[in-house]
């Protein structure tokens, strides 16, 4: 139980806090609606696979330059996304979901958080420091307490963001044109203030 009260913990606060993938939840949920939200925010079940087994493996033995280039990639990467949803929210409309277009946009933001999720280095930091050992150590006593630290960790961290996407979608259609284009505008900002972390903390690393 202590092993599974950790994972539903660690989950938790991965999922509240602000970051690129709960701004691309956010963001998605404006623009189609709480089904484009709820995809979004299971992301990780479908990207996570060979980030837990990468960083226990060959992550582990590269040298801490290739972990700091992989981080700038990715902050090079939010902070196109974050330049591109703020140009849309200066004249964005509240779209129509069931429009060709909106699903359109639903694909396209599907992959976006997909490689989000893949080039941020939250994830491969978060197995090779903490998630990896603990996995091993709950593993050791058996493989229903490592089964029940994962199952945590994940139902909390989808599931925080999913509660994200739900309270965005029942306002979404009381909302006026300006009130979606502030809240897009704001996504856009997680986005950039992502990038900006990710660029001056792995760029230090780069240039020292």
């Amino acid at each position: 139980m202590r092993i599974t009260a950790l994972g539903v913990a660690l989950g938790f606060s991965a999922g509240i806090t602000p970051g690129p993938l709960l701004a691309l939840v956010l963001s998605g949920t404006l623009r189609g609606g709480l089904a484009t939200g709820l995809r979004v925010a299971a992301v990780p079940l479908l990207t996570d696979l060979p980030v837990v087994l990468l960083s226990v493996t060959a992550l582990s033995a590269l040298p801490d330059r290739a972990v700091a280039a992989g981080g700038a990639a990715g902050g090079l990467f939010l902070l196109w996304l974050a330049v591109s949803t703020l140009r849309e929210a200066r004249t964005a409309e509240m779209p129509d979901a069931g429009t060709a277009e909106a699903r359109a946009q639903e694909r396209r933001t599907l992959r976006q958080a997909a490689l989000v999720n893949l080039l941020s280095p939250h994830p491969w930091l978060f197995w090779l420091t903490t998630g990896a050992p603990l996995l091993v150590d709950a593993w050791r006593d058996g493989p229903g307490g490592a089964g029940g630290f994962v199952l945590g960790f994940y139902a909390l961290l989808v599931g925080s963001k999913a509660l994200f996407a739900v309270v965005v979608a029942r306002t979404r259609h009381r909302m006026t044109a300006r009130a979606y284009r502030v809240l897009l505008a704001g996504a856009g900002a997680l986005l950039l203030a992502a990038s900006g972390m990710l660029l001056t903390e792995f760029g230090r690393e780069l240039a020292a």
